[in-house]
């Protein structure tokens, strides 16, 4: 089963204070960048529409469109979100920690925290109800992620390659490819995921 993909947050926070703080954030992005929204969309490949409705706080964008964005103004999804790092340490409250999927069960998709871009290193945590699923076009090149199961089993298949991983298991793999997560088994799914995406200078 395929999930829908959107943006929530935790029990402190909201869905309407989470889309207002993206809509000024890529209004400040692009102001600074100096880009139209239509040389946004050229850039990112996302839709001059979907740009249009982020920037009215009214749409809900995928984890790939955030993604798309990102990376066309050289930061993380992190810094979109306001979980970045800028300081040296820097807490994270719980009520600050946005749900960036929700699944038709009732999974989620935690960014517990993250660094700011373009290097970047984020955390989440994910519950997937029995039969839910999120996949990914691919992340940019040595995109890398690092697994463990905290409760039930999940199926990984990164490329031509399946895996599947009992609690207690953990695995890396490298995400520059499609791939997907999901939970075909008849218990709730739990599991932590690092994501690492250096690029490397010459």
């Amino acid at each position: 089963m395929t999930t829908k993909v959107n943006i929530s947050t935790g029990p402190d926070t909201g869905l309407d204070g989470l889309s207002a703080a993206l809509s000024t954030r890529m209004k400040t992005l692009r102001a600074n960048a100096g880009l139209t929204l239509d040389g946004l969309s050229k850039r990112s490949g996302v839709s001059k529409g979907m740009l249009v409705e982020i920037e009215k706080g009214t749409a809900n964008p995928s984890i790939g469109t955030l993604c798309k964005v990102a990376a066309a103004f050289g930061v993380s999804v992190a810094d979109i979100v306001s979980v970045a790092q800028a300081s040296p340490v820097r807490r994270v409250a719980g009520g600050d920690i946005p749900t960036l999927w929700t699944g038709s069960e009732g999974g989620s998709a935690r960014l517990l925290a993250g660094t700011s871009g373009p290097d970047m290193i984020e955390l989440w945590r994910w519950v997937m109800r029995p039969g839910e699923s999120y996949e990914s076009q691919g992340h940019p090149t040595g995109t890398m992620e690092l697994f463990h199961v905290e409760k039930g089993e999940l199926h990984l298949i990164v490329g031509g390659a399946t895996l599947l991983l009992p609690k207690g298991d953990s695995a890396i793999a490298r995400t520059d490819v499609p791939h997907r997560y999901a939970n075909e088994g008849k218990t709730e799914l739990v599991f932590t995921m690092t994501v690492a995406e250096l690029h490397r200078r010459g």
